[in-house]
């Protein structure tokens, strides 16, 4: 995990750019002898510390777990609770998204515009939001009668 002491200091672009960064040089450590595709995500939480997470496949395939579930529950670990903004990259011909399960976890712990980065390792970027990747997120007002 990393914190920019001067976030406010720095361009959107910047950022984003940092973001992939990260991604890429975590992407580097992922587990995924089974499939050989590697995912890396990086996370900027709202106290602007980054937390990072790749893939970690398991021999009882799917059993693994996501990128971006591992950068998720760095954040959490870290004391952290919401994301201000997120990147995912692999080695693909077109941007990588994050998986439906992915998608419903980052929603749970960041607002529906909140900016995600999607990339690929030859430089493609797709800029996107959380509510665009999720739309109709299932999220804590369905249990409001409970």
């Amino acid at each position: 995990m990393r914190r920019w002491p001067h976030q406010s200091d720095r361009t959107q672009t910047e950022v984003s750019m940092s973001l992939i960064d990260d991604a890429r040089a975590v992407r580097e450590n992922a587990y995924a002898p089974y499939s050989k595709f590697k995912v890396g995500a990086a996370i900027r939480s709202a106290s602007g510390t980054i937390y990072t997470g790749c893939n970690v496949e398991n021999v009882a395939y799917p059993e693994g777990t996501c990128a971006e579930a591992g950068a998720i529950a760095a954040m959490i670990a870290g004391g952290d609770t919401r994301i201000a903004e997120v990147a995912v990259i692999a080695d693909s011909p077109k941007p990588v998204s994050p998986c439906g399960g992915c998608r419903q976890k980052i929603a749970e712990f960041a607002d529906g515009d909140v900016a995600v980065t999607l990339a690929t390792m030859d430089g493609i970027v797709q800029h996107t939001t959380v509510a665009d990747l999720l739309p109709g997120s299932f999220d804590a007002d369905y249990m409001s009668r409970v």
